[in-house]
């Protein structure tokens, strides 16, 4: 199934993933990690992205972030892309290029999934057999979002906020969610939405995004398009 046309809309989340060439590695050591922080963090402020939430792994990065404009997002990784392969290029003596292409992203319903696919990249880790726990991982938001750790990068969404009335209490509670195990169907389908640039959510949220967007999100049927479908296309 081809992927849809990238949508970037001003104050929708987004769940962003990009995957090094081939699936090699991107990170090498802490440093590595660290200065790539450093540079989301600046891109992030520049473009006017809030980011929620993160991991970074050996071969990939995921994120979690809100654009307060409408290309912000686009304008953030091409940055923070450029940035992080000269320095990797600098550093160890290479050349060429270091990602497998542009960056996935889908728009989150984040009233139905957000907090969904805070847990689906901060438990990445895991199910990589990289940590026992997800506070075990140096490079991911969930220490921040358990109150173990503070962050300059990231931008609290208002769903995390209602989580409690205090810091303790918001890291409390959103560690509870944490106790259940995620459904594997619920993690395919996240998976699989991110990657053919699909929209993540129901009906009536795919319904208000082809509104603003003037533009479909939904997949077309296989097989002969429909009458309508064929004029809709030609106009």
């Amino acid at each position: 199934m081809a992927r849809l046309p990238r949508i970037n809309i001003a104050d929708i989340p987004q769940h962003i993933v990009q995957v090094g060439h081939n699936n090699l590695a991107c990170f090498f050591d802490d440093e590595d990690y660290e200065f790539y922080l450093q540079c989301l963090h600046k891109a992030s402020e520049q473009y006017q992205v809030h980011v929620h939430a993160y991991v970074l792994l050996p071969n990939m990065i995921q994120i979690i972030a809100t654009p307060k404009m409408t290309q912000g997002i686009s304008s953030m990784m091409q940055s923070l892309g450029r940035r992080y392969v000269q320095y990797v290029n600098h550093r160890y003596k290479r050349s060429g290029t270091l990602w497998g292409g542009r960056y996935k992203s889908s728009l989150i319903d984040s009233d139905a999934y957000l907090l969904t696919c805070y847990r689906y990249v901060e438990l990445k880790p895991m199910y990589l057999g990289l940590a026992d726990s997800p506070e075990d991982y140096q490079w991911s938001s969930f220490n921040y979002h358990t109150c173990k750790a503070d962050s300059e990068l990231i931008k609290d969404h208002r769903l995390y906020n209602a989580l409690g009335e205090s810091d303790v209490e918001r890291g409390q509670e959103y560690s509870r969610l944490f106790r259940f195990d995620f459904d594997s169907r619920l993690i395919e389908y996240i998976a699989e939405t991110v990657k053919l640039g699909q929209v993540l959510g129901g009906d009536a949220f795919k319904d208000k995004i082809e509104k603003i967007a003037n533009q479909r999100v939904r997949p077309l049927k296989r097989g002969r398009p429909s009458k309508k479908e064929a004029n809709d296309s030609s106009d």
